[in-house]
């Protein structure tokens, strides 16, 4: 299998590559929105021992290649059944993991945005070849179709032995980024970015609606990589500690950062 893409162009309209472009982007967003407890940012490592910004930086870079690609494996694809999608996705993505892991000498530092934002991009490729809406709901949505069944097949269904993530399915019902894109990002689509879209229009920067809209999530998700890392325990601590912040106002105010840096200074004392 190829674990690099050759140098023959991606043919894709202008607006498939705005949307891979936004999506390489939205990668250094995320990394570079600080503060955000407990994960690697411009301030610090968070609870990661063994990655940091750079690790992000050339892992992005590697990613953006692919992006492209699999928008055009869901135009191609388009006129198959969504459930038929993943499979065909699948071999794309093992080569993207392989290019991310050569660019940080074997640091995992985006397979679930590698799974997320393949996806997205597929689902993008298909509804654009059916003339569909383009909008954040119909990609979710599309999303959805195509991971149908995704949970129960790959984490209820298991025999012999388990990854982390069929170990946490079976101990409490923690179905990860595979349940996220089963639902068709319940959460974002339903909670964060709606939230987000308020704490713009409220006149909230950039940066203060993403992290009010990550303390959402952090509130709201059964993050799979904080039970695995932290425990059941570590996990509920981390939802309270979020919701309780969000609900004092989020990042509002001088008071609201100086509880954020407090949280992520908490999230990191836990994981040392």
């Amino acid at each position: 299998m190829r674990s690099q893409p050759d140098d023959s162009p991606v043919h894709i309209s202008q607006e498939a590559c705005n949307f891979a472009r936004t999506a390489y982007r939205a990668l250094f967003v995320e990394v570079n929105l600080t503060p955000k407890p407990g994960l690697v940012d411009r301030h610090n490592t968070g609870a990661h021992h063994d990655m940091e910004l750079s690790h992000f930086y050339r892992s992005a870079r590697a990613i953006g290649v692919w992006l492209p690609r699999f928008i055009k494996r869901g135009y191609e694809d388009a006129a198959l059944p969504a459930t038929q999608q993943l499979a065909r996705l699948r071999p794309l993505g093992m080569a993207c993991e392989n290019h991310m892991f050569r660019a940080t000498g074997g640091i995992n530092t985006h397979k679930g945005s590698i799974f997320s934002l393949g996806l997205l991009c597929a689902a993008f490729g298909r509804l654009q070849r059916q003339q569909r809406a383009l909008n954040a709901e119909a990609l979710c949505a599309e999303t959805a179709a195509m991971c149908q069944g995704l949970v129960e097949r790959e984490l209820r269904h298991t025999k012999g032995w388990q990854t982390v993530a069929q170990r946490l399915f079976a101990a409490h019902k923690l179905s990860g980024a595979r349940g996220a894109a089963e639902s068709g990002f319940r959460l974002v689509v339903g909670g964060a970015l709606p939230l987000y879209r308020q704490r713009l229009m409220a006149g909230y920067d950039q940066q203060a609606a993403l992290i009010d809209s990550l303390l959402w999530l952090m509130a709201h998700n059964d993050d799979t990589n904080v039970a695995s890392r932290g425990g059941i325990n570590g996990l509920h601590w981390l939802r309270r500690c979020a919701a309780e912040l969000l609900a004092r106002g989020g990042t509002t105010g001088d008071l609201g950062l100086q509880r954020l840096y407090r949280f992520d200074g908490e999230c990191i004392a836990r994981n040392h």
